[in-house]
C-alpha cells in the first residue's frame, strides 16, 4: 500500500496536472483549495437533516466541484472533463424550481435559521471566494468563461437553496436591524 504521505510538498510546492511544479500559494492552488473546503463544507451540509431534493442536489454538486479542482489543476488547453453550458443550465433550472414556492425578497436577510441552511449561507460565501479568486484565472485565459459562469450560478443555487431548506424547516427569515445613527 502506498503511504498517504509523499514528502514531495515539503518545500512548499505542488503538482499541477502533467507534473509541472508550482508553490502552494500559486493562484491556481489558492482557488483549489477553496473548491475543496467548500467540497468539505458541502459534505458537512448534507450530514445535517435536509430535505432528499436538496441532498441530492449537494451530491451532484460535490462531483462537480472535483470537475471544477481537475479543471484547475489541468494546463490550460488541457484534456479532461470540463464544466459546460449543460451544467450551467442544470443549475438555473434548480434555481428557478427552488425559487417558486420562496417569498419574494423584499430586503436583505441574514445569513441563519436551521444548522443546515445556515451551513448553505455559509458555503454561498465561499463559493463567492472561490469566484474571486478565479476571476483573475479568467481573466488570463487559464479557466474557461463556463468555469466563471458556474461558479456564479453555483452561489446564487447555495443562496436559494439555503432559503428554501429553511422555509421547509420553519425557519425565518431576519432583515438587518436598522442601526440607529451615532451621536
Amino acid at each position: 500500500m502506498t503511504p498517504i504521505y509523499t514528502r514531495t510538498g515539503d518545500e512548499g510546492t505542488t503538482s499541477l496536472a502533467g507534473g509541472r511544479r508550482v508553490p502552494k500559494d500559486d493562484p491556481r492552488i489558492e482557488a483549489n483549495g477553496t473548491l475543496d473546503e467548500l467540497n468539505a463544507l458541502l459534505g458537512v451540509v448534507r450530514a445535517e437533516t435536509l430535505p432528499e431534493e436538496a441532498d441530492g442536489i449537494l451530491g451532484l454538486l460535490q462531483s462537480q466541484l472535483f470537475v471544477l479542482g481537475a479543471e484547475l489543476a489541468a494546463p490550460a488547453g488541457g484534456k479532461g472533463q470540463r464544466i459546460g453550458p449543460a451544467d450551467i443550465r442544470r443549475l438555473e433550472a434548480e434555481i428557478d424550481a427552488l425559487d417558486l414556492p420562496l417569498p419574494p425578497l423584499r430586503h436583505f436577510i441574514l445569513p441563519g435559521g436551521t444548522p443546515a441552511g445556515s451551513l448553505l449561507h455559509f458555503a454561498r460565501a465561499v463559493a463567492r471566494r472561490a469566484e474571486r479568486q478565479c476571476a483573475p484565472l479568467g481573466r488570463s485565459g487559464a479557466v474557461s468563461p463556463d468555469f466563471l459562469r458556474y461558479l456564479n450560478r453555483l452561489s446564487d443555487l447555495l443562496f436559494v437553496l439555503a432559503r428554501s431548506v429553511n422555509l421547509r424547516q420553519s425557519a425565518p427569515e431576519t432583515a438587518p436591524a436598522a442601526i440607529p445613527p451615532g451621536e
